[in-house]
């Protein structure tokens, strides 16, 4: 039987666990060399953010690939999450964890951070620049650590930690666009998938297909397929839906002679009137006149 799931459920006792000083009990730095830990998992019960010092053997774990810098990663955890290192560790041979308590930052704020909720093989992947600018603001968040708590000791931490996010932000979007073949290569897949969800019929009963559908098909998480489209595409994933739709329905009417009620029931709209207004107002025409210029012959 493998050995448990190390439960840390505070910031303090993860200081204790990888013997570490508290400097504040919300926040903290922790250096990951030799951490000491013999549980095959670790489950925090609070935000970590985890810098990674790539070894020789680069970072496949992490997602990386030819098309990603490889001298650092980061991995973004919520609280209640499991992180696996690998089969031979828990926690990276050296690195950088910081820890804090969800009150710590505006959860709303924290929203602003999609990555949180990416798989560690969706990781941020940093060039040696960038791991420069990482480690300089942690830096600047264990200065203040050092510093004697007083009023301002949560605003400037919350402050401080949220510069590193949006870098990290920042970052990301340099990353997508160094992935832009594969991401592209998403955008071509999600439009297949959405092809064949409205050519089958199976938006006969009005709903819009799931996010979650499209990101199990893709081998992706949930917010980093989300990211992806809207970073590529401009849209959501309803608002693509509807344009696919749209696409589909043209055909339909103009190829294959459906009647614009046919039509509308097909592909899930609530009603024809609706679609026919929706239609009218993105092509300029009714949908029984598109195509041949007027009624279109019922199938």
């Amino acid at each position: 039987m493998g050995k448990q799931t190390l439960d840390i459920k505070t910031v303090c006792e993860c200081n204790r666990c990888l013997g570490c000083k508290t400097l504040h009990p919300q926040v903290c730095l922790i250096n990951l060399e030799n951490p000491g830990l013999e549980q095959e998992a670790v489950k925090f019960g609070f935000y970590a953010v985890m810098l990674i010092e790539n070894g020789p053997d680069g970072c496949g774990c992490w997602g990386c690939r030819y098309d990603d810098y490889a001298y650092a990663s980061m991995v973004f955890l919520t609280p209640g999450e499991v992180f696996r290192m690998s089969e031979s560790n828990t926690l990276p041979g050296k690195g950088r964890l910081l820890a804090f308590h969800p009150d710590l930052l505006i959860r709303s704020f924290l929203r602003n951070y999609t990555f949180f909720s990416y798989r560690k093989e969706e990781a941020l992947h940093l060039s040696q620049r960038e791991t420069a600018q990482v480690l300089g603001c942690l830096g600047n968040i264990d200065e203040e650590l050092h510093h004697a708590i007083d009023t301002h000791s949560s605003i400037l931490l919350s402050r401080l930690i949220g510069v590193l996010l949006d870098y990290c932000m920042r970052f990301y979007e340099r990353q997508f666009i160094l992935r832009e073949n594969r991401h592209k290569a998403v955008v071509k897949k999600t439009e297949e998938l959405l092809d064949e969800y409205l050519v089958s019929g199976r938006a006969q009963g009005g709903g819009l297909p799931v996010p979650a559908c499209f990101a199990g098909e893709l081998g992706l998480s949930v917010a980093y397929f989300c990211d992806v489209l809207k970073f590529e595409t401009g849209r959501t994933l309803e608002e693509f839906f509807q344009l696919r739709r749209l696409g589909i329905a043209r055909r339909m009417l103009r190829d294959e002679g459906y009647t614009p009620a046919l039509v509308a029931r097909r592909l899930g709209f609530s009603s024809v009137q609706r679609f026919s207004w929706l239609f009218r107002k993105i092509t300029g025409v009714a949908p029984a006149k598109y195509g041949g210029g007027g009624p279109v012959s019922p199938c």
